[in-house]
């Protein structure tokens, strides 16, 4: 799949926001001069196509009294992908990334409660045998991220 002029103008359009409404599709597609059937395909065309890898909210889980960790571990490269499925299963794994670097794979826990971003990495490096190295934020930056489609 190739995205078109719509596909591209739907993701530019979407990272500024979505709406919240009883009828979010519906509002987005009116927004973008869409029926709402022909937005949700076309979303799910690109994930399909993993022109898109995820299609959801962020939540500021500080802010709702848990907590985000930079994590990173070193994997050896015959067990990339198996550990990086088992860390992708996670629920409190988002932004799962592979790097050049002796510490190859970098993803980012979101948890609960403060006290779980421990527990979850000791449970992966239990799982996988490979050391989950934490990286707790000391300051935060709020940078406008968006990527022209």
């Amino acid at each position: 799949m190739t995205p078109d002029d719509t596909d591209r103008r739907i993701l530019n359009h979407l990272q500024e926001g979505f709406p919240i409404a009883t009828d979010p599709f519906a509002v987005a597609a009116a927004e973008l001069g869409l029926e709402e059937s022909d937005l949700i395909a076309r979303l799910q065309a690109m994930r399909d196509a993993r022109i898109i890898t995820r299609f959801g909210p962020f939540f500021d889980a500080a802010a709702l009294g848990g907590d985000f960790c930079l994590c990173a571990m070193e994997v050896p490269e015959d067990r990339f992908d198996a550990v990086a499925g088992m860390v992708n299963a996670r629920p409190e794994v988002a932004h799962n990334y592979r790097r050049d670097h002796r510490l190859n794979m970098w993803f980012v826990l979101a948890t609960e409660t403060p006290e779980e971003i421990d527990r979850v990495a000791r449970d992966l490096t239990g799982q996988t045998g490979c050391e989950v190295l934490c990286f707790p934020k000391l300051r935060e930056f709020f940078v406008r991220f968006r990527v022209a489609a």
